[in-house]
């Protein structure tokens, strides 16, 4: 299996969710499901900083005095 740190986003969030669903189903034992609970976290953590930078990039396009469209940085 790919590395996470190699993982894009998406292929970041179907993990998190397989690990959840993991979780959900109550079948790991204790020192499985705390092993699965922090390799969420981390996941979580690497979804929260690729949505951050995201929201770095995005800008609006707003009217400018002319009537033009212009970006500005969101």
């Amino acid at each position: 299996m790919e590395d996470k740190k190699d993982l894009n986003f998406e292929e970041t969030m179907q993990e998190l969710e397989n690990i959840v669903q993991e979780l959900e189903k109550g079948n790991l034992n204790l020192d499985d499901s705390i092993k699965k609970f922090e390799k969420g976290m981390d996941l979580s953590k690497k979804i929260s900083n690729y949505l951050e930078e995201a929201e770095k990039k995005i800008t609006i396009l707003v009217k400018g005095k002319d009537g033009e469209l212009e970006e500005q940085e969101f």
